[in-house]
């Protein structure tokens, strides 16, 4: 009975989204070493989001614009 429990609780998890990610609205004052935040701001261009990708101290943070299919994408309120 206990492995049944177990596999119920692992199917659980492994049945979210986990490839879904959050587009915010302004890019996050802390972000920990190599975490990736996607943010939509008007510094790229129409259907492309920032990539924001944390550094390690001493060392700027990376920047590109990426393209992210529209399923893959949700819209996340962020507080400046």
């Amino acid at each position: 009975m206990r492995m049944l429990a177990s596999v119920m609780v692992v199917s659980c998890f492994v049945a979210l989204p986990c490839s879904a990610q959050t587009i915010l609205k302004s890019e996050p004052l802390m972000l920990a070493p190599y975490e990736v935040a996607f943010v939509k701001d008007a510094s790229c261009p129409s259907g492309k989001v920032l990539k924001v990708t944390g550094a390690i101290r001493g060392l700027h943070r990376r920047k590109a614009c990426v393209a992210l299919p529209g399923e893959q994408a949700s819209l996340a309120t962020a507080t400046p």
